[in-house]
């Protein structure tokens, strides 16, 4: 009976030793499956946080670029309307051009405002305005001019031109904050600490 008791004991020793084991080497596969997974998301977020920023990136500076054009050849317009003391015609075609570029730089605005966040999309909107009113501005001196000639020295337009300027800086500092806050959330946890989950 004794032999019997102790191959029973020693039958279910071995049961519960190989069910012990087998427990144990699925707990592991299970934390070794879900390190992976951590690990895999890990890198996902990365990756979505890189495009973003390249996908914003873009953006501003697409809109930087279709504001530089329509600035220049507004500056440029006006540059040419000081330097003349008489009265000259009205340059519609000038101003046409100006203006699809402006509509340009607005469309690029958008996108900057899709993209976001927040503060860059109101600072793009500000910077939008401010070039609308530099360029109403530069419409009416022109009208001025061609009217009867005897205009002031533009002094109303040179302000709205370094109120633009001042705001195209502040776009700037917000959208370099914000790349650059990009960059710094793009971590990758080290392996250590995902074995801890």
């Amino acid at each position: 009976m004794t032999a019997i008791f102790v191959s029973v004991v020693g039958v279910l020793g071995t049961v519960m030793g190989a069910a012990l084991t087998a427990f144990i080497a699925a707990r592991t596969e299970q934390r070794r499956e879900r390190s992976q997974d951590r690990v895999q998301l890990n890198e996902l977020r990365g990756e979505h946080q890189r495009w973003r920023r390249e996908r914003r990136q873009a953006a501003y500076l697409s809109f930087l670029e279709a504001l530089g054009a329509a600035d220049r050849d507004n500056q440029a317009f006006f540059h040419k309307l000081r330097s003349r003391r008489s009265s000259v015609p009205l340059d519609e075609t000038r101003i046409a051009t100006i203006r699809m570029k402006f509509k340009d730089a607005e469309s690029a605005g958008l996108v900057v405002i899709l993209e976001g966040p927040k503060t860059v999309a109101e600072a793009s909107q500000n910077l939008v305005d401010q070039l609308s009113y530099l360029i109403q501005g530069v419409r009416e001196y022109a009208e001025a001019v061609a009217g009867d000639g005897l205009v002031d020295e533009g002094g109303a337009v040179h302000e709205a031109g370094m109120e633009f300027v001042a705001k195209r800086k502040t776009f700037l500092g917000l959208a370099r904050d914000v790349l650059d806050e990009m960059a710094t959330h793009v971590q990758i946890v080290p392996e250590a600490q995902l074995r801890d989950y």
